[in-house]
């Protein structure tokens, strides 16, 4: 007589954090790597009302739930007296969803809503796992990390601010999609209608654009088409109006201006240079895809992480940095001066190797499965 066997319980996954593309797309790629491994598993996300992955999550085919949640505004601002109100009633409400959803194992990637609901699940003794992106940690994974199972990190060094047996160093997840560019570059040209006989220079400053590299690509057009340079410019939708009248100036046949790209592959395979923000997830698809880069960290960021960022490449000779209050006028000369320099180019490229980390998803994924005491 065959024995009769229990159906194993699914496995429960919460993601917890968000509040920018840099928490959200990391995220939403963990959750599909454990889909990969534990197809039927059971995943949650829990994210900040109002913010971007309310909206993402669900384009992405997962369900969330958001908490009624901010972050310290830094500057002196009436909000900051609603925070202890908010942080006592997103924990209660923390509380009440892992209690609920009674998760094998969370998640949490930073940003607003991570720190209540890790500290939940750390007191109902369900494991932790943290996944930090930049190579200066927040106020909340810092705190938070002392209850941290497991702390999958993208940069050395980080034994500074988390225990070392804690940490794994894995990288950031990173988007396929954007990242697969192998064999794109004649489909790339094509699509943005360049020259494949003069170098590209993409200009990227995240989905708002940046201020600073703006108006120094702005202001230097003519010295970038007197130099034989194509420019794939993204602005983000503050500044694309005023960029869009420039280029109409004479300036269409070289540079293709955009308030956001939406193949991003394609503009990394068509570009020889990137000028980009240094965010942690921007670093990370920029060393995967291996493409040369001057960084320009924001200055409007806390405490300085994308200058961090920046320097953990600096320091390995794989990127040259230029500080914002300098880009006006250092950035297009550097920039230009670098695209047209192959040996300069080539030994970026090849410091850069070392650095990326193509499977970090799939890493974190199989880390946090292998926390489940089942």
């Amino acid at each position: 007589m065959a024995q009769l066997t229990r159906p194993v319980k699914p496995l429960s996954v919460i993601i917890a954090g968000g509040g920018t593309g840099g928490h959200v797309f990391p995220a939403i790629a963990i959750a599909m790597a454990i889909k990969k491994q534990a197809y039927n598993a059971r995943i949650l996300f829990v994210g900040a009302r109002g913010r971007m992955e309310m909206k993402k999550v669900p384009e992405a085919g997962f369900h969330i739930i958001g908490l009624d949640i901010m972050g310290l505004q830094r500057r002196l601002s009436w909000k900051n007296l609603l925070l202890p109100l908010k942080i006592i009633k997103s924990l209660n409400g923390a509380n009440k969803i892992v209690k609920r959803f009674k998760p094998d194992v969370v998640i949490g990637v930073g940003g607003y809503a991570s720190g209540p609901i890790l500290w939940a699940a750390a007191k109902q003794k369900i494991p932790v796992l943290i996944q930090e992106q930049n190579s200066f940690p927040g106020l909340t994974n810092r705190i938070i990390g002392k209850k941290a199972s497991k702390i999958c990190v993208a940069y050395e060094g980080m034994d500074k601010y988390f225990a070392r047996e804690k940490i794994y160093l894995t990288g950031n997840p990173v988007r396929n999609d954007v990242v697969n560019i192998q064999g794109k570059e004649k489909l790339a040209y094509e699509y943005f209608g360049l020259d494949r006989s003069k170098p590209v220079i993409l200009i990227t400053g995240g989905s708002l654009g940046a201020r600073s590299i703006n108006e120094s690509i702005y202001n230097h057009l003519d010295a970038f088409q007197n130099a034989g340079v194509q420019l794939i410019w993204q602005t983000g939708k503050p500044f694309f109006e005023k960029a869009s009248q420039k280029v109409t100036q004479g300036y269409e046949e070289t540079i293709r201006v955009k308030a956001f790209i939406d193949q991003m592959d394609y503009a990394y395979a068509a570009a020889d240079l990137v000028i980009s923000r240094s965010g942690a997830i921007a670093v990370s698809e920029i060393c995967v895809v291996k493409k040369p880069v001057i960084l320009v960290p924001s200055p409007n960021v806390a405490e300085d992480h994308q200058t961090k960022n920046a320097m953990a490449l600096v320091n390995h000779h794989a990127a040259i940095l230029v500080k914002d209050a300098e880009a006006m006028d250092k950035l297009p000369s550097e920039a230009i001066s670098l695209v047209k320099d192959k040996n300069r180019l080539h030994r970026l490229k090849e410091r850069m190797a070392g650095l990326s980390y193509r499977d970090a998803a799939e890493s974190i994924a199989g880390m946090a499965i292998g926390m489940i005491q089942r």
